[in-house]
């Protein structure tokens, strides 16, 4: 909140599509309709990018990828290129790699059924021997192999979602920062508009791209999903020696190469979840995918106040004041604990080095679904469409989810299926086919 407000308004009375939300699916969404000549209005409750958009790793991924997300990326990194050439390196965009690490021979074989994948779709995706890893990093650490994708890369978040935003401004997108959108203004079962602060802006189509915050707005209006959001403490490390340019992660500790020379530091696998009451309407579905996490799990009985699975947090506000005004901007404080374990993991696998020093750390919600896939879907109230749920996974797949909303909202082919990301998988009895829960 200390950000100055860049986009201050005011809110136009009408718009083709007003968008929800000012991270990278939000923007992106809105940046592509714009392209296609549509009047589009975003409003953001706090400041653009101000919550997991700019808080996440910084990796752009192919590696690990669910199977039916990974055409998306793909389409996405190539999308990343383009921005890169028109904002040469202000993005900090660098195609270095991604490398998983492997401490069992367990995650070796997870980690070889995505290759089948990666062929099918021409990632450059192979696997490693713990002499290669020796030679890529300077030790092996006791990892059994591992698997790298040189064409993967990185860009810095707090950065390049703001740029992205301007860029949108540009193609004629209003973004509107400090406009918290209360409710959707629906007729006869259709969306007309959306109320917001500010007032009424007629529209006849919405796209719902609130992250951590979605299951809550969308409730409100009868649309339920099953989403939930876990907390994910990062720091960033004072300037070290080069190890990697790029990203790399085991079960224990994750480390990204930054333009300063510092490096983006995390748990592996490890993240903190607030109990609530979605949590309680939610848990059969989560049990699937608890299974797989629950020993990297720390669960805490009582969300912050102001969290959108707070137990105090309203549920039901009409046209007044809602929670989105309450908090602006999503901040947690990050575990100090978890971050620590990663300072000693760090200094364990590269002893040379030492105990990286931490520079300032900070925590994001990251927006979860049962199946670790999102929504990417028309909702049931006509003129509503629903991009959330990303995983963790936003930031690398923003752009090319961003121009597959467009054309969804716009009625237009997408060139990709969509079937695995329907909301109606939740509800017309399919099987639950959970993805890689992967860094």
């Amino acid at each position: 909140m200390q950000t100055p407000i860049r986009y201050p308004g005011p809110v136009p009375q009408a718009a083709d599509v007003v968008v929800l939300g000012g991270g990278i699916i939000g923007v992106m969404t809105a940046y592509y309709l714009a392209q296609a000549g549509q009047k589009v209005v975003l409003c953001e409750k706090g400041r653009i990018a101000g919550e997991q958009s700019s808080r996440n790793w910084g990796w752009i991924r192919q590696q690990g990828r669910d199977k039916d997300e990974l055409p998306i990326v793909v389409d996405s990194l190539r999308l990343w290129q383009g921005f890169a050439q028109t904002f040469g390196d202000a993005l900090g965009f660098r195609r270095t790699g991604v490398v998983y690490l492997a401490n069992t021979d367990a995650a070796l074989e997870k980690y070889a059924d995505f290759l089948p994948h990666a062929q099918a779709n021409a990632v450059d995706t192979r696997m490693m021997t713990r002499a290669e890893i020796a030679s890529l990093l300077g030790t092996a650490a006791g990892w059994k192999g591992g698997m790298i994708t040189p064409s993967d890369a990185r860009a810095e978040p707090f950065v390049a979602v703001p740029l992205l935003a301007g860029l949108a401004a540009q193609a004629g997108v209003c973004i509107v920062e400090n406009c918290a959108v209360r409710s959707l203004d629906v007729q006869a079962g259709a969306v007309t508009g959306v109320v917001t602060e500010h007032g009424l802006v007629r529209a006849g189509r919405v796209v719902v791209a609130g992250g951590a915050w979605s299951r809550l707005f969308l409730a409100a209006h009868g649309v339920a999903i099953p989403q939930l959001s876990v907390l994910a403490s990062v720091a960033q490390s004072e300037p070290m020696p080069e190890i990697f340019p790029g990203a790399a992660a085991d079960d224990h500790f994750a480390f990204r190469r930054r333009m300063d020379g510092s490096y983006t530091l995390a748990p592996g696998a490890e993240h903190d979840f607030f109990i609530g009451p979605d949590a309680f309407r939610s848990i059969a579905r989560y049990l699937p995918v608890l299974k797989q996490d629950f020993r990297s799990t720390h669960f805490r009985a009582i969300a912050p106040k102001g969290f959108p699975d707070a137990w105090g947090t309203k549920r039901q506000w009409g046209d007044g004041p809602s929670p989105f005004e309450a908090v602006r901007i999503l901040n947690p404080a990050p575990n100090r604990t978890s971050l620590s374990r990663v300072q000693d993991r760090f200094a364990a696998a590269f002893p040379a080095l030492g105990r990286p020093k931490i520079r300032t750390a900070w925590a994001g919600m990251i927006d979860t679904m049962p199946d670790v896939v999102p929504i990417v879907d028309h909702a049931p109230i006509a003129g509503l469409s629903i991009a959330t749920g990303m995983c963790g996974h936003g930031f690398g797949i923003g752009p090319g989810i961003g121009r597959v909303m467009a054309d969804l909202v716009m009625g237009r082919p997408t060139g990709h299926d969509l079937r695995r990301f329907r909301l109606s998988r939740f509800t017309d009895g399919t099987a639950p086919e959970v993805g890689p829960a992967l860094a």
